[in-house]
C-alpha cells in the first residue's frame, strides 16, 4: 500500500487547486465577470478542462506512463495557479477563465490516481485502494479552502490573489511527492494494445451502469454545489466565511465516507451502495424543498449531497474496474472520465444561469428525474445479475 499512500498524499495536494476554485471561483466571478450570468463560468470551465483532457490524459499515460505524466501535469497546474493569481489581481476575467481551464485539465490526470491505485494492489483490495486515494481529497477539502480563506488578503494584494499563489505551491509539492511513486504490480503491466474495441467494452450492461452512476453522481453534485455560493453569498447575503464553511463541509462529506467506503462495498454490495447514494442525494433535495435559506439548511443539504456522491461514485468506480482487462484499461477509463466530466461541465455551466433564473428550490428539483432514472437502472441491473 506504500504507493497507494503516495498517491493519496499527492491527491491531497493536487486537489487543493480545484477546491479553491470551487470555494471562491463563483464569488470572484460575480465580482469581475462582465455579466451576472457568467459568474460561474470560471468554475464551469475548470470542469470543461477535466472533460476535455480526460481522453488525452489516458492516451498520454498509455504512451509515456502514469508517473511522468502525473508530474508534468502538476507542474503545468502550478503555472495555471500563478495565472489565476495574476488575473484576480488585475480583475481580468478572460485570464481567470483560462487559468481555471488549465487547473481543470490537471484534474483529468488527478482523477486517474484512483485507477492507478488499483494497479498497486491485488483485486480484493481494489475498493479499499480507491477509497484510500479519495481520502486525499478529504485532506484537500480542509487544506485548500481554509488556506485560500485565511490567506486571501496576504501581502496587501487584491482579495483572493494570494489564494491562488498558494495553489501553485501545492501543485509543486504534489509533483515532488509523485517522484517517489514506484512501478505498478505485475498484473497491471499487460500490453497497452490488444483487447476488445471500445464499443465492445461499452456495450456491457455492467459498464453502462457504472458509467451512468458516475455521470449521475457528478452531474447532480456539480449542478447543486456550483449554484450554492451564488445562492448563499450573492443572493441570500451570507458572508464569505459562512459560504466557505458550507462548501468545506460539503467537500468533507464527499470524502470522509471513504474511511468506510471500501468496507461498505464488500458488506452491502455495489447495487445497495448505489441505492444508498441515490437516497442521500434525494434527501438533500428534500431539505431544499422543505426548509429554507438559513445557514443550517444549506449546511445539512450540502452534507447529504456529499455523502450521496461518495457512496454512488465509489460504487461506480469499483464496478467499472471489473468490466475491462488490463490491456483495455486506458481506453475504458478514458472514455468513462470523458463522458462523466463532460456532463459535469454541462451541469456546472448551466448552474449559473439556473440559479439566476429559476432559483435555489428549482435548481434542486430538476435533479430528481436523473436520480430516479439512475435508481431504476440499478434495480434493473441487480435483477438481471440475480437471474
Amino acid at each position: 500500500m506504500r504507493n497507494v499512500w503516495i498517491l493519496t498524499l499527492a491527491q491531497a495536494l493536487a486537489g487543493c487547486g480545484m477546491l479553491v476554485m470551487i470555494a471562491f471561483g463563483g464569488i470572484i466571478g460575480a465580482r469581475i465577470a462582465p455579466a451576472p450570468a457568467l459568474a460561474t463560468l470560471p468554475l464551469s470551465l475548470a470542469v470543461v478542462g477535466v472533460a476535455a483532457a480526460s481522453i488525452p490524459a489516458a492516451l498520454s499515460m498509455q504512451r509515456y506512463g502514469r508517473r511522468p505524466m502525473f508530474i508534468l501535469s502538476a507542474l503545468v497546474a502550478a503555472v495555471a495557479g500563478l495565472g489565476c493569481a495574476w488575473a484576480v489581481a488585475h480583475a481580468h476575467f478572460a485570464a481567470f477563465c483560462a487559468g481555471a481551464l488549465m487547473l481543470g485539465a490537471n484534474m483529468a490526470f488527478v482523477q486517474q490516481y484512483r485507477f492507478a491505485a488499483a494497479e498497486y494492489v491485488d483485486a480484493p483490495q481494489v475498493p479499499r485502494a480507491i477509497a484510500t486515494v479519495l481520502l486525499g481529497t478529504l485532506a484537500a477539502a480542509f487544506l485548500g479552502p481554509e488556506a485560500g480563506d485565511r490567506l486571501r488578503n496576504l501581502a496587501g494584494w487584491p482579495e483572493f490573489t494570494s489564494s491562488f499563489v498558494v495553489v501553485a505551491v501545492f501543485m509543486v509539492l504534489s509533483a515532488l511527492t509523485l517522484l517517489a511513486l514506484g512501478p505498478p504490480m505485475a498484473h497491471a503491466l499487460a500490453r497497452h494494445d490488444g483487447g476488445r474495441a471500445l464499443r465492445e467494452i461499452v456495450r456491457q450492461r455492467a459498464y453502462l451502469v457504472a458509467l451512468f452512476a458516475g455521470l449521475t453522481s457528478y452531474a447532480v453534485m456539480s449542478f447543486i454545489m456550483t449554484a450554492t455560493p451564488i445562492s448563499m453569498h450573492v443572493i441570500d447575503g451570507h458572508d464569505v466565511t459562512a459560504t466557505k464553511n458550507v462548501i468545506t463541509s460539503h467537500l468533507v462529506a464527499m470524502y470522509l465516507p471513504s474511511l468506510a467506503s471500501g468496507w461498505l462495498v464488500a458488506r452491502l454490495g455495489i447495487a445497495r451502495m448505489m441505492i444508498a447514494g441515490i437516497s442521500c442525494m434525494l434527501a438533500c433535495i428534500a431539505v431544499a424543498a422543505a426548509l429554507g435559506h438559513a445557514f443550517a439548511h444549506y449546511f445539512s443539504g450540502l452534507v447529504l449531497l456529499g455523502v450521496g456522491w461518495n457512496l454512488l461514485f465509489v460504487a461506480a468506480t469499483t464496478l467499472l474496474t471489473r468490466t475491462y482487462a488490463p490491456a483495455e484499461r486506458f481506453r475504458a477509463q478514458g472514455f468513462n472520465d470523458f463522458a462523466t466530466f463532460t456532463l459535469q461541465a454541462i451541469a456546472s455551466l448551466a448552474a449559473g444561469a439556473a440559479i439566476s433564473s429559476i432559483g435555489w428550490l428549482n435548481v434542486n428539483l430538476v435533479c430528481i428525474p436523473l436520480l430516479l432514472a439512475m435508481l431504476g437502472a440499478v434495480i434493473a441491473w441487480r435483477g438481471e445479475v440475480r437471474r
